[in-house]
């Protein structure tokens, strides 16, 4: 009778118990401290402390060699962006909130689109014991282009996503929050109707997720990330992600290797509508081809330096903006950015535009039912530990 009466207790624990919050859930995904957490006691295995061990080197070098530096520069580079409250627009991000949240810290709501797939809220605590080891060194693998090079290499995103059960783009998402300081407050998969609206109960071409969080300053900031195809086609046959975008008004908008899609004839609808609809652009030379920049609505600078793409991209050299370099005296930039990563051999180009400010329209929510002189090419910065092979 005793052994039934403890045995009960336990149960009665167990199914009372709250499950782990998504920030709980994140800080674990980032190898952070759990004291306190009602994960502290997962944490004690050695397959977190390694992951932690390895996340807290990655991030020091990260944070020496590109984020602090881009902090530092950013406010003076990028004024009117970086000071900005207004929404963040980043097209081809993958699920990059990391780079998004360091240039612009500020921003009220940061809108992430790219292709590779949302997938449902993380929970360790459903991993088997060798689930979460092999897990957490996958989410590492995912990470590590991101935080040597500032870019992800989409071909091994697309398996790393896939390969456990930590898929999509949540559990990268989960630890670039927490890395930067963020608490996490709730997280949806949501999806987004022919007009634009959210949808919560109801799924449709367009997925995404919606997570609440505080920011590093205290202040209440919002992230979407869409699982959608921009191509200038499919755009036609479903404009529901722009129709979403057009309801949060004037934009920010960031981009950076970008597969240099918007160079071409395929991509034309969304890199009009960045010009169209955002206040300011910031970007590497592979978004918006720098003579497709209409000087009479757009004041447009560049930085660093520009060596051309790498061999990959080839095909994409713009002899216009190697001639601004050439006769231009360019400021440097402190970071590395883009498929050029090294520190002095990064483009960014920086656009604010002449246009008027436009109201936004509210978003909507479907409820359920119920410089002069020439300039020389600086030799190339040390390389990280890795370098990957661009896909």
């Amino acid at each position: 009778m005793k052994n039934t009466l403890i045995l009960l207790l336990v149960l009665a624990q167990t199914a009372i118990a709250e499950p782990p919050s998504p920030n709980e859930q994140a800080r674990f995904l980032a190898g952070m401290p759990q004291e306190g957490s009602s994960l502290a006691g997962l944490a004690q295995r050695g397959e977190f402390n390694s992951h932690a061990k390895d996340l807290d080197a990655t991030w020091a070098d990260a944070e020496e060699r590109q984020l602090g530096p881009i902090r530092a520069w950013a406010p003076l580079g990028l004024p009117e962006a970086v000071s900005d409250t207004s929404p963040l627009l980043y097209v081809f991000s993958g699920p990059d909130f990391l780079h998004a949240y360091t240039f612009f810290p500020n921003a009220s709501t940061y809108v992430l689109a790219a292709v590779e797939p949302v997938g449902l809220p993380p929970d360790v605590t459903k991993l088997s014991e060798g689930e979460l080891g092999a897990s957490l060194r996958n989410l590492r693998n995912t990470l590590n282009a991101s935080l040597s090079f500032s870019f992800f290499i989409t071909a091994d995103m697309k398996k790393d996503l896939q390969a456990t059960k930590l898929t999509g783009t949540l559990p990268v998402l989960y630890v670039f929050l927490a890395r930067c300081g963020c608490h996490i407050q709730k997280v949806e998969n949501i999806w987004l109707d022919a007009e634009g609206k959210i949808l919560t109960d109801k799924q449709t071409k367009t997925s995404g997720a919606r997570i609440t969080f505080l920011g590093a300053q205290g202040k209440h900031q919002t992230l979407y990330y869409f699982s959608t195809n921009i191509a200038s086609w499919a755009l036609k046959q479903d404009a529901s992600f722009l129709r979403f975008c057009d309801g949060l008004g004037t934009m920010n908008g960031f981009t950076k290797s970008a597969s240099y899609l918007m160079h071409l004839n395929e991509f034309h609808t969304i890199r009009d509508y960045l010009l169209t609809h955002c206040h300011t652009m910031t970007q590497d030379d592979s978004g918006i081809m720098w003579k497709d920049f209409p000087r009479e609505s757009w004041d447009v600078k560049a930085y660093g330096w520009y060596p051309g793409p790498i061999p990959l991209f080839k095909q994409h050299y713009q002899p216009d903006l190697a001639e601004y370099y050439r006769t231009t005296e360019v400021p440097a930039i402190p970071f590395g950015i883009g498929y050029q990563w090294r520190p002095k051999q990064s483009t960014l180009i920086y656009g604010v535009s002449k246009m008027m400010v436009r109201k936004a329209i509210p978003v909507v929510e479907e409820k359920p039912a119920a410089a002069p002189g020439a300039f020389t090419a600086p030799s190339p910065a040390p390389a990280p530990k890795a370098l990957p092979v661009a896909q």
